[in-house]
């Protein structure tokens, strides 16, 4: 692959990238790193803000700066670690699961899914490559 193909490679991911997460915004009416953020919550339970940060592969200040805005809306309690106090343990509430029920429920009652535009076979290589190249 010449240098040509491979920009215009990453210029067409750099697009899709921007339009699937304004449609993904739109439809969650959460931001996707805040929703993968409580979805990590949701499946591992209570974990470390530095867990959060390497699961989500985002730096320190972009973690804390989410779990600020999640925290607001009450979605997350941080509590540091009585044991070491530079830890910091972050839960998901009863009302982000509720927010994110809702959500769920709102998707599908509508009879719509996200739409991708890809078969799910297409989605799933789609993600596995996609994991390849940031891997």
């Amino acid at each position: 692959m010449n240098l040509r193909e491979v920009s215009k490679l990453f210029y067409q991911l750099k697009l899709a990238n921007q339009e699937m997460i304004t449609k993904f915004e739109d439809e969650t009416c959460f931001s996707i790193t805040r929703y993968e953020l409580m979805m990590v919550l949701k499946v591992k339970g209570p974990c470390s803000q530095t867990t959060l940060q390497k699961e989500l592969k985002i730096d320190r200040a972009a973690i804390t700066r989410h779990l600020q805005i999640l925290e607001a809306n009450h979605f997350v309690i941080r509590e540091r670690n009585k044991e070491n106090n530079r830890q910091v343990f972050v839960q998901i509430t009863n009302e982000a699961l509720e927010a994110l029920k809702r959500c769920e429920e709102k998707h599908y009652q509508a009879n719509k899914r996200f739409e991708l535009a890809l078969s799910e076979s297409e989605a799933r290589t789609l993600l596995e490559l996609l994991s390849k190249l940031v891997n």
